[in-house]
């Protein structure tokens, strides 16, 4: 029996299950009592993404690169069920066809990551194709940039770590937690955070995290539900000896929403439409299905001399329906609607596509000293897979016309089907990284990793299988050196290189369907400053130049050609004082195209959907008369940005005012955390992002003002 069902469920069901869920959360925010034991406060650190970038716990005021590191608070803070919600406070990332009811598709200083290989969780590679629940998370880490020296395979831009909750450190702290919210829409979950300690000398420790939503989001007709259960536990063997191991199992169930287009002889944007509309939602639709179990083992050993040995294991499962009411129009050259804005409507469904990734490494690190000099060492190695298995057809079949209004589709005939492709990949990575202090203001920081990449295909099409398959080896090198100013900036220049192994869509449209491209190699130069003036300001700057080689659609082909070069300055700031603090952040980007062959019309020409200037800023305002009350005010802007190659349509920029106020008091003895989010304050419509996706342009509209209120009591 299915645990969801696919028919919608009445209003007043859906109604009488999120006061019931309500009701039960505000019951057990009741059962404190005077001797409950409280958390400490979560306040953010300036330690570096430890796991992510490969140096260890360098400070980020101190590190040669650009990265930023999301805590558990600022999460709770806005509300995130997603890493876009996380990843979008910084300016340096963006939505790359990013679809509400979808996996995550983000870019990072303009390159869209790829979610096979730009994404980690507790340091180790995962697919994130998939939805990945937030509720276990204690924060999010962005490496920017290309990261060859983390990853042996992913694209530039940047590289996003997971970091799960763990059991409490200290012998007498436990957690005990539950949280509510509704909105935005009228979506509403509950939440269950527990943690302690336990045995002999408290040597044992534990972390369940309990988490379900209904999902009834801003968008109509698209309903659905999802759920985690996760625990995180650890053993301390000795003072010397830990092992740690976690395991979450998470499901979601959502109907899918599409994209809007550009109209056939159009000469600009259509006309901002409802974002409360899912435009292909018919009554035959069924939603997509993802559920996922992931886990991990560590053992670490503190060794003679600080060294420290370090052995993890990590594993993904995937199951994946992957279904969705498509619009494709089939105006121009079939890459946007009708002229009148109606479009073609198909049944898209993948089902049961399963993937699996593992990950096995060790490493050792500790520091020497030689020929005079400090050397911070880290030795690793890893052994990983990646495999694909998929249905032997997935269905893609014609159902009628429909109107950007949402029209009736009749029930089509599911006779239109196509062969999947089954992938399997296997790689060996060897990496150093050295950070060397030659004085102790100046240090020179170096990294290199080999890779030795196994790839493989196989068509599911029993009359012709068409078997590819491609082994390659290569090594990435980074190098930076950087120097610290007595009682003031850090200054940095580095360099590093990334690798991609591209391949051509597995589409039957494409002339070259699923074909390896190649090993494509793309370099950054990026030259920093960031310091510090007393306890009340800290900024940062980065200028970067990223080239990677242009992947693009050329004669019914996927083909590898030119250079795709982004220049771009990246800049922070932040002010506190008293009652107040400010923040802010801006990203400019010059990108473009060059050294194109086939296509020389788009030799000087900028990419699609990348905006040119990116501004998050936030302003923050404690309360001294009403303690405990805080409120903010988060400002987003986005420039404009290309929807066409040639120039002739573009996005125009947007801004948003997201507002916010925290309540932090206590209950008979039991501290609350209330919390009070207005979206898009000014209710602004807007085309949020202008991504081209297998030859078709989208438009997204951006969220109108929605209403969030949430609720947490720690005992």
């Amino acid at each position: 029996m299915a645990f969801f069902s696919p028919f919608p469920r009445r209003s007043t069901d859906r109604f009488a299950f999120r006061v019931h869920h309500i009701a039960s959360a505000v019951a057990l925010l009741a059962v404190g009592s005077a001797h409950a034991q409280n958390l400490a406060e979560i306040t953010i650190t300036d330690m570096a993404p430890s796991q992510v970038s490969g140096f260890g716990d360098v400070p980020l005021s101190k590190a040669p690169f650009s990265a930023v590191s999301i805590d558990q608070k600022t999460l709770q803070d806005i509300g995130a069920q997603r890493v876009s919600d996380a990843l979008r406070l910084d300016a340096s990332v963006a939505d790359s066809y990013n679809s509400p009811a979808y996996w995550d598709m983000l870019s990072v200083r303009g390159y869209t990551l790829d979610n096979r290989y730009n994404y980690r969780r507790e340091g180790l590679p995962i697919s994130a194709e998939t939805m990945i629940s937030m509720d276990n998370k204690e924060r999010i880490e962005l490496f920017k940039g290309t990261s060859g020296i983390q990853a042996g395979t992913s694209a530039p831009g940047g590289l996003v770590n997971y970091v799960v909750k763990r059991p409490p450190s200290a012998k007498d702290e436990t957690i005990r937690s539950v949280s509510a919210s509704y909105g935005p829409g009228q979506s509403s979950s509950t939440g269950l955070d527990l943690g302690g300690r336990f045995g002999q000398d408290q040597t044992l420790g534990y972390r369940l995290n309990v988490a379900y939503e209904d999902l009834d989001p801003y968008i109509k007709n698209t309903e659905g539900h999802r759920k985690l259960l996760a625990l995180a536990m650890d053993w301390r063997i000795t003072p010397d000896s830990r092992l740690e191991w976690e395991i979450e199992r998470s499901e979601r169930q959502q109907f899918g929403v599409n994209g809007y287009s550009l109209w056939d002889g159009a000469t600009g944007l259509p006309p901002v439409v409802d974002s409360k509309t899912n435009l292909t939602r018919q009554s035959w639709s069924v939603p997509g299905i993802f559920a996922a179990t992931t886990g991990s083992i560590r053992f670490k050993q503190n060794l003679d001399g600080g060294w420290l040995w370090s052995t993890q294991y990590g594993a993904q499962q995937l199951r994946t329906d992957d279904r969705l009411t498509f619009a494709f129009g089939c105006g121009g050259s079939c890459n946007r609607f009708y002229a009148d804005g109606s479009f073609d409507v198909y049944d898209y469904r993948s089902d049961n596509e399963r993937r699996l990734t593992e990950a096995l490494q060790t490493s050792l690190a500790g520091q020497l000293q030689l020929a005079g000099l400090t050397h911070n060492l880290t030795f690793s190695a890893m052994r990983s897979r990646q495999l694909d298995r998929l249905q032997a057809t997935q269905l893609y079949s014609y159902a009628g016309t429909s109107t950007a209004y949402g029209s009736a589709v009749p029930v089509q005939v599911l006779d239109q089907t196509y062969a999947n492709t089954n992938r399997s990949e296997y790689s060996t990575e060897l990496s150093v990284t050295d950070r060397i202090k030659l004085s102790t203001q100046t240090s020179v920081w170096l990294g290199l990793r080999h890779t030795q990449s196994d790839r493989s295909t196989v068509s599911l099409d029993p009359l012709n299988p068409n078997p590819k398959s491609q082994n390659t080896g290569f090594t990435t090198p980074w190098l930076a050196l950087s120097h610290e100013y007595i009682n003031g900036p850090t200054v940095y220049a580095s360099y590093g290189e990334g690798v991609e192994l591209f391949a051509a869509p597995n589409n039957a449209s494409y002339v070259n369907a699923g074909q390896f491209l190649g090993v494509q190699r793309s370099k950054q130069i990026e030259l920093g400053a960031k310091g510090k003036v007393g306890n009340t300001f800290s900024w940062n700057a980065a200028l970067f130049h990223i080239e990677r080689p242009a992947a693009y659609d050329y004669a019914g082909e996927r083909v590898v050609d030119g250079t795709q070069t982004h220049k771009g300055l990246d800049a922070g700031l932040q002010w506190s004082h008293q009652q107040w603090m400010l923040a802010g952040q801006a990203q400019w980007i010059d990108a473009r195209i060059s050294g194109a062959l086939l296509n020389t019309d788009l030799n000087g020409s900028k990419p699609l959907n990348v905006p040119s200037l990116t501004l998050r800023a936030l302003v923050q305002y404690r309360f001294t008369d009403i303690p405990g009350l805080r409120t903010s005010l988060r400002l987003s802007h986005e420039g404009s940005r290309r929807v066409t190659e040639d120039g002739s349509i573009n996005l125009p920029s947007w801004t948003t005012l997201d507002f916010a106020a925290h309540y932090d008091t206590r209950i008979d003895g039991t501290r609350t955390q209330w919390t009070l989010a207005v979206d898009n304050l000014a209710n602004h419509h807007y085309w949020r992002e202008s991504p081209k996706q297998f030859g078709h342009y989208y438009l997204y509209p951006g969220a109108p003002r929605t209403f969030r209120v949430g609720v947490k009591a720690s005992f």
